[in-house]
């Protein structure tokens, strides 16, 4: 099994599931591969009136639970690979919080940090022109994700609204709130994790009021997960990193502080008063609580015997790849796996599909309240099948989204 394909990562994690599970070898199967996977070409008129075409991939995974639900990521090294496994992992993502919906995930290979804002709506509206008959409010909804954001989905679904002949708001998530978005959105990935985060720490005796933490990356998920962690609990952020490295201090991090220092220089290096540290250093510090929030397959073999942490909250897709699962595991690391850990982030997305799909829009209490009640649920869920099994988190939260699809399938007469 190849250690950097994230597709080949998610298969030997299903494949592990099946074995403890014994999965019948003909529904493993069926697991194991994408239902559909669309390929298309779109070509954009550039500013400076040249065509260029763009490569671009949407992925719908498995749907036994309900239309498919995924981001759209514009990425240089985007790869259909990547797609693939993150459209597996929305699968298991929505069925371990119990949403009715599946997996799918999309994805463009471009350098939107160097395209002109006419460039980058042209090349989303030429996206949704070529897949527009493979999606819906009923079939496969996207959102928001690395690279795109909420103005880039208003475009999409008012592309999708003319190509359809209607109005439809519900066809993507992530959007802003003057067109069918919800309140919450904006922190929910990250807020879903904390409410993740506040049950694991009472399973595992730790004190949040006390406790330290480090979090690796710096964008959406890492900034909220660093400002909620002090808010809700009163967690002391020691640590902080981004793509150009990372900074500590013993005595704590103001997480607005930093972010407007990053937003000004560009990173969160140099920031005052404080230590520099790289990326691989953060993983290894001596904290209560490490948050990766960054890119996939961080921890590997060779540095999971490292980590001090006694908790691991993965706001990534991917950090952890299997071997490095189960030196964590022997060293009694209490891993919260990404696709519960950053569940919320879908979970308010399927709110403003049921918001969109009945045209009354909530106050954020009632989303945080919903969110809180889904999170809270799905991690007891996942404990108790570990502690039943006597298996780590990961492979739990596998067993319950997994038995959970299974049984829609076999519900349905799929298998």
């Amino acid at each position: 099994m190849s250690t950097t394909n994230p597709f080949a990562i998610a298969q030997a994690q299903l494949d592990k599931c099946a074995e403890i599970i014994q999965l019948d070898p003909a529904i493993h199967a069926i697991l194991r591969m994408p239902k559909r996977e669309i390929h298309v070409s779109i070509p954009v008129r550039m500013d400076d009136g040249s065509i260029k075409v763009f490569q671009g991939f949407r992925v719908q995974y498995n749907d036994a639970k309900g239309p498919t639900k995924g981001g759209i990521r514009f990425h240089p090294l985007e790869t259909i690979d990547t797609v693939r496994a993150l459209s597996a992992w929305m699968t298991w993502k929505c069925a371990v919080v119990d949403i009715p919906l599946g997996g799918g995930k999309g994805g463009v290979i471009c350098d939107p940090k160097s395209m002109s804002t006419g460039e980058l709506e042209r090349l989303s509206r030429g996206y949704i022109q070529a897949i527009w008959q493979f999606i819906g409010p009923d079939k496969d909804i996207p959102a928001p994700d690395v690279y795109t954001n909420p103005q880039i989905m208003a475009w999409m679904m008012d592309e999708y609204s003319k190509c359809s002949g209607k109005n439809q708001f519900g066809v993507i998530t992530g959007k802003p709130l003057a067109v069918g978005g919800t309140v919450g959105r904006g922190d929910a990935t990250a807020r879903g994790g904390m409410y993740a985060l506040r049950e694991a720490a009472e399973v595992c005796g730790i004190d949040l009021s006390q406790a330290t933490v480090a979090i690796q990356g710096y964008g959406n998920a890492g900034f909220y997960a660093a400002k909620l962690v002090r808010e809700m609990f009163g967690s002391k952020v020691v640590a902080l990193t981004d793509s150009q490295g990372g900074i500590y201090n013993l005595e704590g991090l103001v997480p607005d502080a930093v972010l407007e220092y990053k937003e000004k220089t560009c990173s969160v290096n140099g920031f005052p008063q404080c230590e520099s540290i790289t990326n691989g250093e953060v993983l290894s510090l001596d904290v209560d609580v490490l948050i990766p929030a960054a890119l996939e397959n961080v921890i590997t073999d060779q540095n999971a015997g490292n980590i001090k942490a006694r908790i691991v909250a993965e706001l990534a897709n991917g950090p952890t790849t299997p071997e490095a699962d189960d030196v964590l595991f022997e060293n009694g690391v209490h891993v919260i796996p990404d696709f519960l850990c950053n569940a919320g982030g879908v979970t308010v997305s399927y709110l403003e599909m049921v918001q969109n799909f009945y045209m009354y829009y909530w106050d954020v209490d009632r989303v945080y309240d919903c969110l809180n009640k889904k999170m809270t649920s799905a991690y007891h869920a996942v404990h108790l099948t570990s502690k039943k099994y006597s298996i780590n988190m990961r492979q739990a939260a596998y067993i319950v989204a997994v038995e959970r699809v299974v049984e829609a399938m076999k519900l349905r007469g799929w298998v």
